[in-house]
């Protein structure tokens, strides 16, 4: 008798560590498996098909993405790196509005800041109508710039990425030691002297940390280079998937693709590891800003409401103009069954991605192996890669899944299965898993990080269980970050675009789709309503962040 009752003891906590063992690295596996698909089509030959491609438009796309990433780039350091400086190190009237509200922007999606711009400024938008009023001219009869051109593409990507700079910019700002900014003081540098000397220098890792996040948005984005008839990767492989029906030559445009952005990926880690070269104290008082003269004051003040009336004001407004006068038409039934959809691909998703991410990060916090580290940072990836990648790498394997099952059941009982997989909202959701996934592991190993590993051996000595100690321990210390976690991932899936345009079900269409699909008719301000709901609701995780980067300076400060 006692010897069963060791054995059951001893099971017990062996199938729980099994568990998580197993668990983690099945987790990350199955999570690779669209990158894997789509990597593995490198090595099979797509035939005329990619031959064509070559032949015709893949110069094009090569081409047309790295314009549009010089262009990006330029446009994002030029204002992210400017406003970052002159927020946290200056003062000038109006700085304590502008140190969050320069944020805003990142609650437009690019393909809506897209559509609102070319309302206003294309032939028959107010701009140029009005600018026919003033002096009489026709057309023909004046020079306007061409908003739908790979330069206002371009435009249009730095206004709403350029926050991705300015965040991870003014964090580095405003961690710097006070010493080396004190020297640079005494030896009679004025603020921007001492910017272009001594923070720019210091600062270089974020901002390249910054940029690497705001080019492979850039290298993802879909529906503004789509709607401005710029040629890129992502338009090249939807073209490929659905015009020529060849889910090879697609793989492989996706494959080059995501070679691009793993590029990316080593450029931002290789600039991370050199940041240890910049040694600096630990002294971190209170800041002493640079007092602007009134000629700075103006310039400042300036730069910075350019940047925000440009990247949300003029946006956000023209929204809120077309959704008042276009209300009655859209406000039925339609546009409540979109928000459902919406709410509920966000709602599910975001819930999985959260239980998803407490049992990898406490897997990894309770193994603490390389093996368990690796599988974790495995799953994480996905959110580097662009959702048409993902769409494509999820399609595949689901749809031979579907058939080779099909085939099976027709051939041994005579009757269809149909599509169990592909083509349904498992598809989709597991989609936004493998693209999201990340942004809710970092929140909660960032929480987890500040729970004390003694609490977790206290309870493992009373005989909890792995699931008990996350469930009655972390989880009612972790009510913030989990939050925090949830309603990130929510908004990112709200925004998504053409993950969702490949993968959802037959006449299923969500806030994003709608919007797309509207504005491509050249129907702006019918599209507003689900435009300015996406918006509002972006609005959210922006006042998070802003918060949370002005706490962090007040902690290090006392």
């Amino acid at each position: 008798m006692q010897t069963v009752e060791n054995e059951s003891a001893w099971s017990r906590p062996s199938i729980r560590m099994n568990a998580w063992r197993i668990g983690v690295p099945l987790i990350a596996l199955l999570l690779s498996v669209p990158v894997l698909v789509v990597l593995s089509y490198l090595f099979e030959p797509a035939g005329e098909v990619w031959q064509h491609l070559v032949d015709t438009v893949l110069q094009d796309y090569v081409i047309n993405s790295l314009l549009l990433m010089v262009g990006v780039a330029m446009g994002v350091l030029l204002v992210g790196v400017s406003t970052a400086w002159l927020t946290s190190m200056c003062q000038f009237p109006g700085r304590s509005l502008f140190e969050w509200a320069l944020l805003l922007p990142m609650a437009i999606p690019a393909y809506i800041i897209a559509y609102t711009y070319t309302g206003l400024f294309d032939f028959a938008g107010p701009v140029q109508t009005l600018l026919r009023d003033w002096t009489g001219w026709g057309y023909g009869d004046y020079w306007f710039p061409e908003i739908r051109s790979i330069e206002g593409a371009a435009l249009m990507l730095s206004l709403v990425l350029y926050p991705y700079v300015y965040l991870l910019s003014r964090a580095a700002f405003l961690g710097q030691s006070i010493c080396v900014l004190d020297v640079s003081r005494s030896l009679g540098n004025g603020p921007w002297r001492t910017f272009f000397m001594v923070a720019l220098p210091l600062a270089r890792p974020a901002i390249v940390a910054g940029l690497s996040l705001a080019l492979m948005e850039t290298l993802a984005d879909y529906g503004t280079v789509q709607y401005f008839g710029v040629s890129t990767f992502t338009t090249g492989i939807f073209r490929t998937w659905y015009g020529l029906n060849n889910a090879a030559a697609a793989a492989q445009l996706s494959a080059m693709l995501l070679l691009a952005v793993f590029a990316l990926i080593i450029l931002e880690k290789g600039s991370r590891r050199q940041a240890r070269y910049h040694h600096t104290t630990q002294r971190h008082q209170a800041l002493t800003r640079f007092q602007l003269n009134p000629r700075q004051s103006l310039m400042a003040f300036l730069i910075c409401s350019g940047a925000l009336l440009f990247g949300f004001i003029l946006p956000a407004g023209q929204l809120l103009w077309w959704a008042l006068t276009t209300a009655e038409e859209s406000l039925d039934s339609r546009f409540l069954s979109l928000i459902s959809h919406s709410l509920l691909l966000a709602g599910a998703a975001s819930i999985l991605a959260l239980l998803l991410a407490l049992f990898l990060s406490y897997g990894k916090r309770r193994r603490g192996s390389w093996p368990a580290t690796i599988a974790v940072r495995v799953a994480g990836m996905g959110y580097a890669i662009p959702g048409t990648v993902i769409a494509i790498g999820v399609m595949i394997p689901f749809a031979a899944f579907d058939n080779a099952l099909d085939e099976w059941m027709r051939l041994q009982f005579g009757w269809s299965t149909g599509l169990l997989l592909s083509g349904t909202l498992v598809a989709l959701i597991f989609a936004y898993l493998v693209r999201f996934l990340a942004v809710s592991l970092q929140t909660v190993e960032a929480g987890l990080g500040k729970i004390r590993p003694t609490m977790d051996e206290v309870a493992r000595s009373m005989d909890t269980g792995p699931g008990e100690i996350v469930r009655r321990v972390h989880m009612p210390m972790l009510k913030g970050s989990l939050m925090t976690a949830l309603l990130l991932v929510f908004v990112d899936i709200l925004k998504e675009l053409p993950a969702t345009l490949i993968l959802r079900p037959f006449n299923y269409n969500t806030l994003a789709v709608r919007a797309y699909e509207l504005a491509s008719d050249e129907r702006l301000a019918d599209a507003s309503y689900a435009a300015l709901t996406i918006v509002v609701v972006g609005i959210l995780p922006v006042i998070l962040l802003s918060r949370t980067i002005t706490r962090s300076r007040h902690a290090k400060s006392t």
